[in-house]
Parts: C-alpha cells; structure tokens; sequence
C-alpha cells in the first residue's frame, strides 16, 4: 500500500463513497474496474471526458483530485504565457495591429488579478 497522499485521493473517495472499482467502471462507462485501478494508482492519467466525470461524481475539481497532472500543466502553460507577455511588450506593432496586442495584454494582465472576471459566467 502506497503513502504517497496524491496516490489515495481518487481511491479514497471511492471508498468513502462505498463503491467498488467495477462499480465506479460502469458508471464512467467501462467494462471492467482496470481503467479505475490504473487511475487510482496514476498509472494512466484519464482522458478529459473521465476526469470530468470523476469530478461530477465526487464533487471534486479535476486539480484536487489529480493535482500532479495540474501541476504539471500549469507550469507548462504558465511559462509560455509569461514568453508571450515579453514578446508582446516588446512588439513594435502600430496603427490597426496594435488593437488585437493591446486586447491580448489586457487579457494577461487580468489573469493575474484574482478578483477579475476574465470569462463572464
């Protein structure tokens, strides 16, 4: 039995919930309880459509409950953003062309305000 936290959330949550692996297969739309044992144990990471279902089925955002993998991904995307900030600040763009840099560095700069509503609901 692993002691790694990030290992025992999804599993926990299944067993919290009382079902078994097959059980938690079927729901997500698999024939048998491998896929649920390989996710829980990270040895396979879910595809979209899985990870969503596991978060309508817990109640738990894809980033806690796979937090590795979101870690992962935002540093990645976090990096090519910041690259692209430099790059746009740096543009020399004038006239027309400065409209879309000018909207894209708006879009960055609230990014970064927490209290901003970047996507209205």
């Amino acid at each position: 039995m692993t002691s790694d936290p990030n290992v025992a959330r999804l599993r926990t949550l299944r067993k919290r919930s009382g079902l078994s692996q097959k059980e938690l297969a079927h729901i997500l739309g698999f024939r048998s309880g491998a896929p649920v044992s390989r996710h829980e144990r990270i040895d396979t990471v879910p595809d979209l459509l899985t990870a969503c279902a596991y978060e309508v089925i817990f109640r738990v955002p894809i980033s806690k409950l796979f937090p590795e993998l979101y870690q992962t991904v935002e540093v990645g995307i976090e990096e090519r953003l910041a690259k692209m900030e430099d790059e746009l600040h740096q543009s020399t763009v004038k006239g027309r062309g400065a409209v879309p840099v000018a909207c894209k560095l708006e879009f960055l700069c609230d990014r970064k305000n927490p209290e901003s509503n970047i996507i209205a609901s």
